[in-house]
This record gives structure tokens, C-alpha cells and sequence, in this order.
């Protein structure tokens, strides 16, 4: 075997699986720097290296972008125009390349109309299964198609909800909260305010109704028919208090229609919120909230509707089929004109379906049933489905590429990840991982680590090997951390002690029923627990409603941006958490939920519009002499705006190619060569760059060139402190990860001026960082926490828990049979706890980091 010395970039003759080896020559995506690279195939092979050091770039962007090229050279020119088609990678030459398939980090997709089973495609083998071998009521007037089992089909949809499975109500309590007011002293709550709502009141005193008697003591009929008519007379107006004013004619609108018309008219997020208030929401009244036509609910298997079987734990829905699927022999003469459950067709149907829910039983999901809304996932759970689906695809000789596929995951559910992944080797694959989990990388064949820092300090291959030569590489970042002694030792300090305490009585919200929890204020929490234990429903939905709705004042625009999260979206409709009892939230006076959502949904956003440093960049390239002789305000140099941006791309700085019998495809702009800028904005100078050679910079090389612009040099300083040096300043948002938004939602908390008593929110922060990265993150959180606020964090790092001042381990297992805390306390007491799952891993962390431990 060769040395593995630092400049260790091709591997050994022989392939340690004999598969063979994938050869890179000369790979020069993104930041890397003329790379070649030797891996074997037909084995787990773990790319290495700090956040931004090019490993992604080399997985990714070169042996995955190379394979998806040459696949599509192979497609028909007609069929290769309706493929959307990656990049061709910046590479002299790959060998030894066989099909590769990416399983990427994405965040669920934003329609509630997307679920478990549509994601793995379940759905579709349950549709059939009623539709073929369901029981029929003896009325039913034929066997209904497959599609009639589907909420999001027309023939399947609910006709009230329209397959929603929700309906959005008023009544007359959620319009009128305080019926002792009368409608003159506003009694009806969701009127509009100012003018509006008394021009309504004003049309009910000219068409004769009582508006100075208290509510409660109205007619029933003119109670109903103020809130609730479709009646939209119009009558005459002369303004009470404004006797000069010249009588005008008035429509009068329900306080039912002008609420329901806010919601699906308005195009003011403002309005809407406001009018959401006095909306109830809950199921569908003629579907239960399934979304599905009675008659498709009529229909059974083994004695459950369709519907019940979809809102199953995936264990307890495997325990439903298993009957039928282990028969040996299914009888015809069973099958009858209203059920077919004990047929071939039945058996055949449920072994499949079997099997299938078997493997995500396996990945530790059996909690999620396939009625769950994808929106509701994580990361982590999103990628462990993508990767249960591939298992069962029964490919034989291609490479995955994953993307930590452990990002999410608590240690005790990396076990069974792990055990799938060497499934998958020994199925004839290759498996390539961008990992940062240790444990992950010591089970990898071999290592690729690249480094040795981000940007333009990485994209070097240090080291191509079985993992343990990468000892000797002491270039390598990677290296303390992999070996037992080498994770970090944090500096010994003293736990912070609790100012208060946020006490929450009677929680109720998915598998949290009933439960009591004591938030410690003024110190860094960590909550905790295997997937599906309930933690992200306790910080990212109780927490964020118990406070954000009890707040003294109502948060500023920034902080409302931060407040949605994809966690919120839910297959019940979005409702909200019951909170029996809360106290001790008057200690905060701001709410600020630093979530994993995109900064931006274009490639207009980016880094410096996101931070607010671009306005200052733009005013110092206003103040230039150039710029003032010509008369360039500061909204010159946007690229969103008319007047300094590139007008044939619109400051795209791309534009799309359509090729006749070709697949389209996006070019640099050819006016402004990808720039954004028009020639003469690109005339101007500041110290020598164009506005568009400085949004090229990285945040590392923009900090040293913008030291003495005070408002940039802040921001980019904390975004250094965060890990994120390598990114460029113009770096579309949409080329960013969860994790890397979510650093810099961060970095732009962190750069304000302290004012304190603010409550912290943070789902999962390290995901997506080295734990290098995570040692920085742990000081960042640390300032917030002396600057007198509260930080709460979900984390699955042991390294992140060890740090944490209280913990709160939730559990035991997901789904039903989680979401009760199994301890709280201090880190060492959740170390000690007997039944814990997260204990075994905290005790090793701290035991690693104990004083008197040798480093590699």
C-alpha cells in the first residue's frame, strides 16, 4: 500500500474489492485545483474535509455531473430536450466511470399535497391493492379505478375540501370574540379597521339594524345575517361625523364574505395574516379529512378504510398485510363481487407492498405512516426515503452519491443507515459519501480527504486511502477528529446557571400528548432524541408559538421572516399547538427562529442582498468620483433594478439557449459576459474592482479588501466566525445549502447590537458542517448566550450536547412511542441516565474530551 502522505492523491494498484478504480484527471470544478484522484469501486468510499474545502465539488460536480453527461449522450436528441440537464464538469479526463445516481440534501417540497407514499411511491401499490382487492360494500355499484383511492386525483378528490382534507370555517365566536360590545364599539373583530369598517357599520344603520346594542343582545336572525349572508345590497351613505362630505353609495359585505374574500384575493401577506386570525380550521366535515370521495371510504381491507391505513404507523401497517402477504396459498373461490382480500392478486399485491415497508422499517422510519405530509420531514428523513427506495430499485454496478446521508440522524439511528449502505456495496454498487459524521467515515472503505481549508484554501486532495494512513496526514483538519483522543477537548468552564425558567403545562401537538416541559432561561439548551421522538415539535412548533404568541410586542419585519419554518406545514392544516398553561415568557421581549430555509428563492438573493452588506458596498462605489461626476446614486449598482443592470439578460447574467431537436440550455449573457452590469455601471471603480469583480469575491478575500467600510466589515467578520469564508459574496441562493442559509441567518442575528432577553430557536445547526465548523458554531452560540438571551437547539452532535449548559432527552423510541422526556438536566446527568439512547454517545463525547486525553 502506498504512504499516505499529504500529497496523496492516487490510491494503491489494487482495487481493494477488485472492481476496479474511477480514475479523475485534471478535475478543476468550482475550487479545485487541477485534482487527480484514483477510488475503487465496488466499495463505501467517504469524502472528507472542512465546509467548502471542494469535496462536494468532486463528488458532485465531477464524477456524478461526468456519469449524468454520459448517460444523456446515450438519449435520443428529441428525448434529451424534455431532461433537465446538469452541467458538464470542469475535468481533463474521467476512466472507469460506470452510472451513477445522486441522492442529495433537499428540503421537503412545499405542497401538503405531497406525503410518504407519493415520495416512495407506496401510494400507488395501496391504490391497487382497495381497487383490486378491497371489500365493497354490497350497494357498490362497480370496483373503483385505482385513481379513486387518490386525493389528488379528480376522480378520487373530496368535492368539499377538494382532496385538502381541511376546511377553512368561520363562526360566529371566532368573528365576534367579545359579544358583550356592541358593532359600534367593534364587536366584529374581523371587519376591517379605519374607514372601511365604519363605512360597513355605516350601511348597517341605513339599512335599519341596531349597531349600539351589545351583540349578545341581537336577534339571532340579524346576528346571522350580519356575519354570514351572500347579500351584497347597496345603499345610500351620508357620513355621520363628516356632515360636508357628499353622501355616496355603499356595498355592504358579510364579515364571512369579506374574510374569505381576503384569503383568496388579496395579495397582502399583512391583510391575510390578520384575517387568519378569526378562521377556524380543522377536517373536512364529509371526508374526515382524508380528502377522499365517500365512496371510495366505503371500501376495506382487513377490515380498515384506505384512510385509516394511511394514518398507520408504517410498523403497525406491516403488521395489517402481513396475514395476507404470508399465505401460502391463495383461493380463487374466496374472491367474490365485493372482496377479493384473499386472492392471488391480494397476496401478490401485499407481499410487495410488504417488502417494501420492511426496508423503511429497517432505516429506523417505521414511526411516519404514508399519510404523512413530506413538509413535515427532515432532512434526514426526506434522504433515508430516497435512499429505502433505491434498495429496493435492485441496480447492480452503478455509484451513489450521497450527501451525508446521516445529516439528521441521532447516532443510535446512523446504525442502521450504515447497514444499508453495506447492503448496497454488496449488492455490486459503489457507494461515495460526503460525510462529516465520524462514526460514518470509520466504517468507509476508504477515505478522500480534501482540504485543507475552504475556498480558495482547499481543493487539494490531502489524502486517498483505507482510513487509517490518514493518521499520518497532519495537514489534514479531518484527522484530530477521526481517531480515538482526537475529537477536540472544549475549554473546561463552568455551567451557566438558569435566571428562570419557561414553564409549559399540558402540551398537545403530534405524538406530544399532555406533556410538561421547563425551559431554563439565560443558558444554551440542547434538545435531543432519535428521530421522530418529538423534539423538533417541542422547539421549532410549541416553543416558537408559546412564546411568539404571548411576546409584549410584535416582532419587527426580520424576525417575522425567521418565523416560518417548513416543520409548520402539516397534514392537519397548519393548525396550532394547545398549551394548557405557559409562564415565564414575559423574561422575552423577541423571537428569532434561525431555520434551515432558503435565504432567497432566485438567484437574485444572495449573500450580500441577504446580510445587508451590499448597501453598503453599493453607497461606497456611489461615493467614488467617477460615480458622483456622473450622477450614480447607489441603486445604480443593483442588478435588480433598471438602470445600472445588464437590460438583455435583466441582470440574470445568464440567459437560456433554445436549440431546435436539442435540449435547451443557460449561456453567459452575451452582453454583459455573465456580469449583470451594463458597460458603463462596469466603469466604475472601487480601489480597482467593477461592482461585479467584487460580488466574486469570497467572504474571506472581501473582509481584507472592505476592512475599512465599517457596515460591510461587520458582517463579513461574523460570517468568517461562522465558518462560511469560503462563499462568494454574489453567490445565488439558490446554490446553498440548508445548512450554509441557516449559518447565515446566523451571522446576521449575530452582527446587531446586543440588546438581549431574546429567545433563540435553532433546528439542527450543524448539519452540513465539518466538526472543525462545529467548534466555531459552539462560540457563536456561546456569545449569544452571554449577551443575556436564550438559545434552545435541536442537535443530534454529541459535540454540540456536551457543550450545552441543560439537555432535554426526549424518547424513548419515534413516533407513538416517543415524545415524552425520558431525563433532563445538565449534560453529565443525561450521560448517566439508564434507559436513555442518547446517554452511551454523550458519555463517550465527554470521555473523549476529558482532560488527559492524547491527540493524535
Amino acid at each position: 500500500m502506498r504512504s499516505p502522505l499529504p500529497d496523496a492523491g492516487l490510491a494503491q494498484d489494487e482495487p481493494i474489492r477488485g472492481g476496479g478504480f474511477v480514475r479523475v484527471r485534471g478535475a478543476r470544478e468550482n475550487n479545485l485545483r487541477s485534482v487527480d484522484l484514483d477510488v475503487p469501486r465496488d466499495a463505501i468510499v467517504a469524502f472528507t474535509g472542512v465546509s467548502g474545502s471542494g469535496k462536494s465539488s468532486l463528488a458532485f460536480g465531477t464524477i456524478f455531473a461526468e456519469a449524468q453527461r454520459r448517460f444523456f449522450e446515450s438519449v435520443a436528441p428529441y428525448a434529451r430536450r424534455l431532461i433537465q440537464q446538469g452541467h458538464t464538469p470542469q475535468v481533463d479526463e474521467i476512466t472507469g466511470l460506470p452510472p451513477a445516481v445522486a441522492l442529495q440534501q433537499r428540503r421537503g417540497t412545499p405542497s401538503s399535497r405531497s406525503t410518504v407514499g407519493t415520495l416512495t411511491t407506496l401510494s400507488n401499490s395501496l391504490r391497487m391493492l382497495y381497487s383490486r382487492a378491497g371489500t365493497y360494500p354490497p350497494d357498490a355499484a362497480g370496483r373503483l379505478e385505482s385513481d379513486s383511492f387518490s386525493p389528488n386525483t379528480a376522480m378520487g378528490a373530496c368535492p368539499d375540501c377538494h382532496g385538502l382534507g381541511t376546511m377553512h370555517t368561520v363562526s360566529e365566536s371566532s368573528l365576534v370574540p367579545d359579544p358583550s360590545l356592541s358593532v359600534r364599539d367593534g364587536a366584529i373583530a374581523a371587519w376591517p379597521g379605519a374607514w372601511q369598517g365604519k363605512n360597513l357599520r355605516d350601511i348597517l344603520i341605513a339599512l335599519g339594524y341596531d349597531v349600539d346594542t351589545a351583540w349578545r343582545d341581537l336577534p339571532r336572525q340579524a346576528r346571522d345575517w350580519i356575519l354570514f349572508t351572500d347579500e351584497q345590497p347597496v345603499v345610500q351613505i351620508t357620513p355621520q361625523r363628516d356632515r360636508v362630505a357628499k353622501p355616496y353609495q355603499g356595498r355592504f359585505w358579510s364579515a364571512k364574505s369579506y374574510v374569505l374574500h381576503t384569503l383568496a384575493d388579496s395579495k397582502s401577506q399583512t391583510m391575510r395574516q390578520r384575517v387568519l386570525r378569526f378562521v377556524e380550521t380543522g377536517p373536512c366535515p364529509l371526508c374526515g379529512g382524508s380528502g377522499l370521495k365517500p365512496e371510495a371510504l366505503a371500501v376495506t381491507f382487513a377490515g380498515r378504510t384506505i384512510a385509516e391505513v394511511n394514518a398507520l404507523p408504517l410498523t403497525a401497517l406491516a403488521d395489517v398485510i402481513r396475514p395476507t402477504a404470508e399465505l401460502k396459498e391463495a383461493s380463487a373461490a374466496s374472491s367474490s363481487a365485493s372482496s377479493g382480500e384473499l386472492t392471488e392478486v391480494a397476496v401478490t399485491l401485499t407481499r410487495d407492498l410488504l417488502r417494501r415497508v420492511e426496508v423503511l422499517v429497517e432505516l429506523g422510519l417505521g414511526y411516519l405512516s404514508l399519510g404523512r405530509a413530506t413538509p413535515t420531514l427532515s432532512p434526514g428523513e426526506m434522504q433515508r426515503l430516497r435512499i429505502a427506495t433505491q434498495l429496493r430499485s435492485g441496480l447492480f454496478g452503478v455509484i451513489y452519491v450521497l450527501d451525508e446521508p446521516s445529516a439528521g440522524l441521532h447516532p443510535a439511528d446512523a446504525e442502521p443507515l450504515l447497514l444499508v449502505l453495506e447492503q448496497l456495496r454488496s449488492a455490486g454498487n459503489s457507494v461515495f459519501v460526503v460525510e462529516h459524521n465520524m462514526d460514518v467515515v470509520r466504517r468507509a472503505d476508504w477515505v478522500v480527504d480534501v482540504g485543507p481549508h475552504a475556498g480558495e484554501g482547499g481543493g487539494a486532495v490531502l489524502y486517498s486511502g483505507p482510513a487509517a494512513g490518514l493518521a499520518e496526514v497532519t495537514a489534514s483538519v479531518t484527522r484530530r477528529f477521526l481517531f480515538p483522543g482526537g475529537s477536540p477537548s472544549t475549554p473546561a468552564r463552568a455551567l451557566r446557571e438558569p435566571q428562570d425558567w419557561l414553564r409549559l403545562r399540558g402540551i398537545t401537538r403530534h405524538n406530544l400528548q399532555g406533556l410538561d416541559a421547563d425551559i431554563p432561561i439565560g443558558v444554551l439548551t440542547a434538545v435531543t432524541g432519535v428521530s421522530g421522538s418529538g423534539k423538533s415539535t417541542l422547539v421549532s412548533q410549541v416553543l416558537a408559538d408559546a412564546v411568539g404568541s404571548r411576546l409584549r410586542s410584535a416582532p419587527d419585519d426580520t424576525d417575522a421572516a425567521e418565523q416560518g419554518s417548513d416543520a409548520d406545514a402539516d397534514a392537519g392544516g397548519g393548525d396550532r399547538p394547545r398549551i394548557d398553561e405557559v409562564t415565564g415568557h414575559g423574561a422575552f421581549d423577541r423571537l428569532v427562529r434561525v431555520d434551515q430555509k432558503p435565504i432567497g428563492r432566485t438567484p437574485r438573493s444572495n449573500l450580500a442582498t441577504y446580510t445587508g452588506l451590499f448597501d453598503a458596498v453599493r453607497a461606497a462605489f456611489a461615493a467614488t468620483e467617477t460615480a458622483r461626476a456622473r450622477g450614480y446614486g447607489a441603486g445604480r449598482f443593483s442588478f435588480n433594478v433598471a438602470g445600472g443592470r445588464c437590460e438583455t439578460c435583466l441582470g440574470e447574467g445568464f440567459v437560456a439557449v433554445e436549440l431546435l431537436f436539442l435540449p435547451g440550455s443557460y449561456a453567459p449573457c452575451p452582453a454583459c459576459l455573465g456580469s449583470r452590469y451594463n458597460a458603463e455601471t462596469l466603469e466604475v471603480t472601487y480601489r480597482g474592482k467593477t461592482i461585479a469583480e467584487l460580488l466574486g469575491l469570497t467572504v474571506t478575500a472581501a473582509a481584507a479588501f472592505l476592512a475599512d467600510v465599517a457596515p460591510a466589515a461587520r458582517s463579513l467578520a461574523t460570517l468568517e466566525e461562522v465558518g462560511l469564508g469560503y462563499l462568494r459574496l454574489g453567490q445565488p441562493a439558490t446554490e446553498l445549502s440548508g445548512g450554509e442559509a441557516q449559518r447565515i441567518k446566523l451571522a446576521t442575528e449575530l452582527q446587531r447590537a446586543s440588546r438581549g432577553h431574546t429567545l433563540y430557536l435553532l433546528d439542527e445547526p450543524t448539519t452540513g458542517l465539518h466538526p472543525a465548523d462545529v467548534e466555531l458554531l459552539l462560540t457563536q452560540l456561546g456569545r449569544l448566550v452571554e449577551a443575556g438571551n436564550t438559545v434552545v437547539v435541536v442537535e443530534h452532535e454529541m459535540d454540540v450536547v456536551a457543550a450545552a449548559d441543560w439537555v432535554i432527552d426526549l424518547g424513548p423510541a419515534g413516533g407513538d412511542a416517543g415524545g415524552r422526556i425520558i431525563v433532563a438536566g445538565v449534560p453529565a446527568t443525561v450521560a448517566e441516565h439508564p434507559t436513555s439512547r442518547t446517554a452511551p454517545y454523550l458519555a463517550a463525547r465527554m470521555a473523549a474530551s476529558a482532560p488527559g486525553e492524547s491527540t493524535a
